[in-house]
């Protein structure tokens, strides 16, 4: 039972992790394109002190979750819950080292002006956003295939 509240924990973490990042990158990163560059640049900045918090915290569930899943299980269960908490941790370190540094940048410009090569490193903060949703999606992806491969449990079969 312990088992599946956990598992059921790392999936919950790990599909929010994962629809935040893929709304992000389906809607939020079009939306900034096709805006100008003082709205997107002010929106994004705002943005960011709200993502600040809930974002960490969903990298940070989805990781441990997925990590203790692999602790307390053997095989393949292992295997996969450990890829997938590898996984959030990989969304975690690319947005650390990847999408903080470019967003601290985005802020102060949002209140001064963008430098001439701005286009290029909002090109790279997007590209640092699809690598870490595509983390994140493989991560759910992973549980998801763990979950549906789980026996069912004893008071859950079906007669």
């Amino acid at each position: 039972m312990r088992i599946r509240l956990l598992q059921g924990l790392a999936l919950l973490a790990t599909g929010l992790l994962a629809g935040a990042f893929g709304y992000g990158a389906a809607n939020l990163v079009p939306t900034f394109n096709a805006v100008p560059l003082d709205m997107r640049l002010s929106f994004h900045a705002e943005l960011m002190k709200m993502n600040g918090i809930t974002m960490q915290t969903a990298m940070a569930a989805s990781t441990l979750s997925s990590l203790t899943l692999a602790a307390l299980t053997r095989g393949r269960a292992r295997l996969l819950a450990g890829t997938a908490g590898l996984l959030g941790l990989a969304s975690f370190l690319i947005t650390r080292l990847g999408n903080v540094p470019i967003n601290g940048r985005i802020k102060e410009w949002a209140v001064t002006s963008a430098p001439v090569d701005h286009a290029e490193i909002l090109w790279r903060w997007e590209l640092f956003n699809n690598l870490r949703t595509l983390t994140a999606v493989t991560a759910f992806v992973l549980l998801i295939s763990l979950a549906l491969k789980q026996p069912p449990a004893e008071g859950d079969r079906e007669e």
